[in-house]
């Protein structure tokens, strides 16, 4: 009985990770938009640019993550945006770290470090946000 448990655990948890997968690619791609336009376009510092990038695609991905990856059908509230938003922010700060040591540091193509950056904080996002933010 406990096994049949942890296997619907583990295949409920595979299903909202991809789920959270799927946002993340359309949230990779709003973000990836809003920071080339800002910075190659626009001209605005490439630290805001990518900031701009982020906080757009991070109203996107919590609409998103509410409603399709987590199901979360109770009432938005702010305490639980607050909660996403705040995650994202940490995730912000260690992507801007990252993408500083990467680029600035070890000279690599501010996209590839920006990519790579994605992918950590992704994982600190997935597992932050089931944990505490949509943890009904």
């Amino acid at each position: 009985m406990m096994n049949l448990a942890l296997i619907e655990f583990n295949q409920t948890l595979l299903y909202k990770f991809i789920r959270f997968g799927v946002v993340g690619f359309s949230g990779l791609a709003i973000d990836f938009g809003i920071t080339y336009v800002c910075k190659e376009k626009l001209k605005i510092h490439k630290y805001v640019s990518s900031s701009l990038g982020f906080t757009v695609a991070t109203a996107s991905n919590y609409t998103l993550n509410r409603n399709w990856t987590f199901e979360d059908h109770a009432a938005a509230s702010i305490t639980q945006f607050s909660k996403f938003f705040m995650i994202a922010l940490v995730g912000l700060f260690l992507s801007n770290i990252l993408i500083y040591l990467l680029h600035d540091k070890l000279k690599w193509n501010f996209y590839v470090a920006k990519a790579c950056a994605i992918v950590v904080i992704s994982l600190w996002n997935f597992f932050a946000n089931y944990l505490y933010t949509f943890s009904s």
